[in-house]
């Protein structure tokens, strides 16, 4: 699933080619909303809010987007005829750009007013303007036997971060993705060293936690399962973590990150 980093740069190119024109044509393709026609409005903006993108359109119009595993926005010039392509969920298109939202997990239409009902449940956005750091610890903390690996990814305590920042951020403290979040000796620490990490990132293609950008050394020990910890040379262990439906899979140094 694409992480706030991602999520926050497509925000922005879909802001630069759809704000401030008229939108020539639209087309949803999904059932509940394959009537909707939003030609003729103008885009005023683009956000992101954690992993959601927020499209907010002249009469008090918000498209909720969300990438989920596999959706993806393209950009490319307006003219010619739209691809027929089944994994189109909506298009966008203003009279120089067409914004093409593929494989989209969330497309819906709600009233500006009222975006809360698709985000007003996360924590505080470790991209957005109003990050609220204390806030995000707040809630980390506020349930001290939860397993800090499952804690980081609840995008109810703070919004953004995915399994691979997860993985890398306990990495870099030391901390085991299976220590309770009330023995973790700062979650002030875990929570500023993951801004930074998605801060670093969010201007470029490709996340890079280790400073090196060359193919195959850009993580620490994020999907790098049975391979040798980069710093004591023990086999970078994988497992699952979390309830189902919401397991994923989280990769760590046994001895980097001892057990508690």
């Amino acid at each position: 699933m694409p992480e706030g980093d991602v999520v926050w740069r497509t925000a922005r190119q879909l802001d630069e080619a759809l704000t401030g024109q008229a939108l020539r044509h639209s087309d949803f393709r999904v059932p509940r909303y394959a009537t909707t026609d939003l030609t003729g409005r103008v885009v005023t903006g683009t956000i992101s809010r954690g992993k959601h993108l927020l499209t907010r359109v002249a009469g008090g119009i918000t498209v909720h987007t969300h990438l989920r595993m596999e959706g993806s926005w393209r950009i490319r010039p307006a003219g010619g005829y739209l691809p027929r392509d089944h994994r189109i969920r909506l298009v966008l298109a203003n009279d120089t750009r067409q914004a093409l939202g593929y494989r989209l997990g969330i497309v819906e239409v709600l009233p500006t007013d009222h975006e809360d009902r698709a985000v007003g449940h996360l924590g505080p956005d470790l991209l957005g303007p109003d990050w609220d750091a204390a806030e995000a610890v707040r809630r980390l903390g506020g349930d001290p036997g939860r397993p800090i690996g499952e804690a980081l990814l609840d995008q109810r305590n703070l919004a953004g971060i995915g399994t691979l920042y997860r993985a890398e951020t306990l990495f870099l403290r030391g901390v085991s993705p299976w220590c309770r979040a009330g023995d973790v000796g700062s979650l002030a620490d875990l929570v500023d060293l993951a801004r930074r990490l998605l801060e670093a990132n969010k201007e470029r293609v490709g996340q890079v936690t280790t400073g090196n950008r060359a193919r195959g050394q850009e993580t620490w020990v994020y999907g790098r399962a049975r391979q040798p910890c980069r710093r004591c040379g023990t086999p970078v262990s994988k497992a699952s973590q979390g309830a189902a439906p919401q397991e994923r899979d989280i990769f760590w140094c046994p001895r980097c990150q001892p057990a508690p």
